[in-house]
């Protein structure tokens, strides 16, 4: 008799299982932006966020070793070719943030630099 009883219950809560949305899916929402680096210059070279939003960065090197150093945002990510990496930030303050490969790739290294506007 408590067989009975037991198999409606585990079907409610089968169902209510079912239906709860996973994890995997509310990450899904975060926004990603690839950039690519490579002698000399960052592809896009400049990009816009919103001030408490989260951002994924995917960050790929075409050709040599790279890395993105944006020191107000604390970001120090090193880029290996055929490697991408990705770094995930909440600007927390509006402003420009200037940044640069931090990683010396030949002779025009210097001019390798990037931008992140955050907006309110």
């Amino acid at each position: 008799m408590k067989l009975n009883r037991t198999i409606p219950t585990v079907l409610i809560l089968l169902g209510l299982v079912i239906q709860m949305p996973s994890t995997s899916q509310a990450q899904d929402k975060t926004h990603i932006i690839e950039i690519h680096a490579h002698r000399y210059a960052f592809s896009p070279a400049e990009i816009t966020l919103k001030k408490g939003e989260t951002v994924k960065l995917r960050l790929l090197s075409d050709d040599v070793a790279h890395s993105l150093l944006i020191p107000g945002l604390q970001i120090n990510q090193s880029i290996t070719k055929a490697h991408p990496t990705e770094v995930v930030i909440t600007p927390t303050i509006s402003g420009d943030f200037s940044g640069k490969c931090g990683r010396f790739c030949g002779s025009s290294h210097g001019s390798m630099v990037f931008t992140i506007h955050v907006k309110d």
